[in-house]
């Protein structure tokens, strides 16, 4: 069931909560939304409810301590040991669940930890910082660290986004302010998890099945220009079901009276490296720069204190991924990439922006070869039908290109097209023409069915 586009929790799931939430009044909605969370939870990870669990009343009871009143300046230093203590907690939850996930067995890995966890680390520095000018209740705590449109892949949503403060009438007092429902919003939310079902199901899913086969062919076996087409494929199956989840969680979160989260703006139209992931998975990359980069110096101390935090950032983004050397080495290439264009070629990038378009079209597919393959020796070889020039030479299997693009072309060509960012705000612009209503009915029905033939392909970042 924590599969968004798997039939149970479109069909069961979802319309039972949301009628339960909507029915309940406004002070029970966040217990009635941790609940529920639980429940989808425990559907796909039920052996680490309790995990989950003690880490949400840890982390609750340690915000208490850690959690700075406004004016009261004096009490910061006796908080840091308690800030300290709960973030070296929670960070070591994640390592060692990442080391028992690749040391001995995946299964392991708890559903959403990377995820879940960094959220209770913003949830604790914002309490510190004086963020927050009123204390979050339990249930308030308990609902932003596990809601299930978030929990399995985020978008890391921080506290303030999900519950707002403004001043009460009286004095030096603030509140919370109550999520409303509406048909409005439950309308636009139903609008962008169908569109993001299909990017699911009819884009990424179908893309898949191309990689999928290159796999079973063997790296050793292709062509060259199907090495390149499998590298853009990856690249387009990643983007549209991580866009797709990520649109279907704002559509949910906009359902339960959330504001929608934006996690990607069309990283493929960016005019770089640096860009691409200002773009791409936006909350993680923000929650790297509030969290790390700028407490580490950021680009305050000169070009070798930048050089060495943006090092320091990829690093920990490559091990947030995944502990094989594969993710290091990825994480480190990007790292190097954007250093690459902050201090060597940023002037000739102003005057020619087509270099920044080219970096993103050509280095982020290759990027994401190494992101995809675990393996150094089989990514070594996906590298020499890349570039025969440099290892085995002779392509092999010539009419395997021809082959797959006949098959292939309609999903490239759609992929392609959602990629320029006329095409998606035309279609949110003009949601409400009836026109376009049919065709997102037909859309959800066509991925409705897909869905039910497929063997519900989990979403790839469940992974991490």
């Amino acid at each position: 069931m924590v599969n968004f586009s798997g039939l149970v929790f479109i069909f069961r799931f979802l319309p039972v909560f949301l009628i339960l939430y909507s029915l309940v009044p406004h002070k029970y909605r966040d217990a009635v939304l941790f609940a529920g969370s639980l429940v989808f939870y425990a559907s796909g990870a039920r052996l680490f409810v309790v995990l989950l669990l003690f880490l949400v009343v840890l982390n609750f009871l340690f915000g208490e301590m850690v959690w700075k009143m406004p004016g009261r300046r004096k009490q910061l230093s006796s908080r840091k040991p308690m800030l300290a203590a709960i973030i070296a907690i929670d960070a070591a939850v994640l390592v060692v669940c990442k080391v028992l996930a690749l040391k001995v067995r995946a299964s392991l890995l708890p559903l959403g930890l990377s995820f879940f966890i960094f959220k209770m680390i913003s949830y604790q520095v914002d309490l510190y910082r004086g963020k927050m000018r009123r204390r979050p209740n339990f249930w308030q705590t308990a609902a932003y660290f596990a809601m299930f449109p978030q929990i399995a892949q985020g978008p890391i949503m921080r506290f303030s986004q999900g519950w707002q403060e403004r001043p009460s009438h009286i004095r030096r007092r603030t509140v919370y302010v109550e999520r409303t429902l509406s048909w409005q919003k439950a309308e636009d939310g139903l609008v962008f998890f169908i569109m993001g079902l299909g990017m699911k199901v009819l884009i990424a899913d179908r893309l898949g099945i191309l990689w999928n086969e290159i796999i079973k062919i063997g790296f050793e076996s292709i062509s060259t220009p199907l090495a390149w087409m499998g590298a853009a494929g990856y690249s387009l199956e990643l983007y549209y079901d991580f866009w797709g989840y990520s649109l279907m969680a704002a559509g949910l979160g906009l359902m339960l009276g959330f504001k929608f989260v934006q996690n990607f703006a069309h990283p493929y139209a960016a005019c770089g490296i640096a860009d691409f992931y200002r773009r791409w998975h936006a909350t993680l990359g923000s929650w790297f720069r509030d969290y790390v980069y700028i407490p580490l110096g950021g680009s305050r101390g000169g070009a070798l204190t930048t050089v060495r935090n943006l090092l320091v950032v990829w690093l920990l983004t490559g091990f947030w991924h995944g502990g094989t050397l594969n993710f290091l080495i990825w994480g480190v290439v990007l790292g190097l990439l954007i250093i690459w264009e902050k201090f060597v070629v940023a002037d000739l990038m102003d005057r020619v922006p087509l270099l920044g378009h080219l970096h993103v079209i050509v280095l982020i597919p290759l990027t994401w070869v190494v992101f995809a393959i675990t393996d150094l020796k089989e990514l070594a070889v996906y590298f020499s039908r890349l570039f025969p020039f440099f290892g085995t030479g002779v392509a092999v299997n010539k009419g395997d290109f021809a082959k797959y693009l006949g098959i292939y072309w309609p999903f490239f060509a759609a992929a392609v097209l959602l990629c320029i960012p006329f095409v998606y705000k035309s279609i949110v612009w003009k949601r409400k023409n009836p026109l376009v209503l049919a065709l997102l009915f037909l859309l959800f029905w066509v991925s409705v069915y897909f869905s039910s033939i497929s063997a519900g392909n989990p979403f790839m970042y469940f992974s991490f």
